[in-house]
């Protein structure tokens, strides 16, 4: 075990993560990342601050001692709080039968706590403002060049792992190899950052996930332990366009989120919104997560997905915990493991990227709609009645560790339930109408 090399490609929040339980397993690891230490830094320009961490994140901070410290600092939110064009309020709890919640949590916290902690271990080496430049996947090798220097060295290890995100430029070198297939879709619509300060902060619900639905357009809000709010602007490109001057902003969040105008303030509105560019929103998969005998790509790598469930970092966090246990089950046979990890994986990958997509629908327009409030007041009774079998799809995803692709095998029976319960109250009905009358 001892002898056992790892690279680790990308120091963001799951590259960090796998290199700590390899370190902790004995590899010796070096992570490579091309930005600069974060914690030199005071912000993530262009990225939410906040995650919403779940089960499936909590289980892979557990393996490496890290859970407790990160709930201290973490907020949590037991349910929805939607804000209608009135400014009416209703709370949508998350879980109505056991209060189980998910947790605000900064990003640029849970980043620093990671290198803190892979910056413990001994046998394992970081190095920023590196970038991979090359890669030959036939003598299993990596040219990563010095981005402050540009001196170059070309090197190895047992396994090679490629955690550098959507953009990966591991998985960039895999797609240029014979039969890899790869699909990326941009959603129409955009994101852009907001914010409510900590002096308005307290106008807000508590642990609570704020949401603005508006059809087309959607706004969310996640607290922070300043009090103070990330909002996130979701809406088409088309519409971030047109607002092009601050008269028309401010018509359009009169019109459109009256009661989050007043906590946003009109000139921080203005300043915010015209400063920075809407981000585009991405949702790749891929036909395999391995390449060669020693190369794996993990996380938004491997399977980016638009952020609507909140399960990103979750299922990224997640695949570290697969990685270990499968580390575990073939006593690190490297070449064994990357072809079970993309088996085990893809089917619960791709099911987790549609899910987050269906459910930007939900937030956005469904959970306004009469039908939406009722079947979580179903889910919400059965669960009650039979927890061990009736379990609703939020709960599933974001309250166990149900394999993603479960999960929707899951809802797909219990849509089929209901389905045949009012068929089948129909025809009682009918029926008795029939004798009666």
């Amino acid at each position: 075990m001892d002898d056992n090399s790892a690279i680790v490609i990308g120091g963001g929040l799951v590259g960090s993560l796998c290199a700590c339980l390899l370190a902790e397993r004995g590899y010796k690891v070096t992570l490579y990342e091309k930005r600069e230490d974060i914690r030199k830094l005071t912000a993530s320009k262009g990225r939410s601050i906040n995650l919403a961490l779940s089960h499936r994140g909590r289980k892979a901070l557990r393996l490496i001692g890290l859970e407790d410290e990160v709930l201290k600092n973490a907020i949590p939110m037991s349910g929805r709080l939607l804000h209608s064009e009135k400014g009416d309020t209703e709370s949508v709890k998350y879980d109505p039968v056991s209060n189980q919640c998910i947790y605000s949590v900064g990003r640029n916290f849970l980043n620093q706590a990671l290198l803190d902690a892979a910056q413990k271990y001994t046998n394992l080496k970081m190095f920023f403002n590196h970038k991979v430049v090359d890669v030959d996947f036939n003598k299993s090798t990596i040219e990563v060049t010095n981005c402050m220097t540009n001196d170059s060295i070309i090197t190895s290890a047992d396994f090679i792992i490629g955690a550098d995100g959507a953009f990966s430029v591991l998985r960039g070198f895999m797609q240029k190899m014979p039969r890899f297939n790869f699909s990326q879709d941009f959603i129409d619509h955009g994101y852009l950052e907001l914010c409510v300060p900590a002096k308005r902060g307290d106008q807000l619900r508590p642990n609570h996930l704020h949401i603005w639905p508006r059809g087309q357009f959607m706004m969310i809000a996640l607290p922070n332990q300043d009090n103070s709010w990330t909002v996130t602007l979701f809406m088409p490109f088309e519409k971030f366009a047109a607002i092009d001057d601050r008269r028309k902003l401010i018509e359009f969040f009169e019109s459109t989120f009256p009661d989050a105008l007043p906590l946003i303030g009109e000139q921080e509105l203005e300043s915010m919104y015209f400063k920075n560019a809407p981000s585009a929103l991405v949702s790749i998969k891929c036909g395999q997560y391995d390449m060669g005998n020693r190369f794996l790509i993990i996380g938004d790598a491997a399977h980016a997905m638009v952020p609507f469930y909140g399960q990103g970092m979750n299922a990224g966090f997640e695949d570290c915990t697969l990685l270990n246990e499968l580390l575990n089950q073939t006593q690190d046979n490297v070449s064994k493991i990357i072809k079970l990890f993309t088996q085990k994986r893809q089917k619960d990958a791709f099911a987790i990227c549609d899910l987050a997509m269906y459910n930007y629908i939900e937030m956005r327009d469904l959970v306004t709609k009469p039908t939406y409030k009722l079947r979580k007041i179903v889910d919400g009774t059965l669960a009650k009645l039979w927890p061990e079998i009736w379990v609703p799809l939020y709960n599933s995803v974001s309250f166990s560790h149900m394999e993603y692709s479960k999960c929707v095998e899951n809802k797909s029976w219990q849509d089929e339930v209901l389905l045949y319960g009012v068929l089948i109250t129909i025809i009682i009905f009918a029926i008795l109408i029939l004798v009666l009358f």
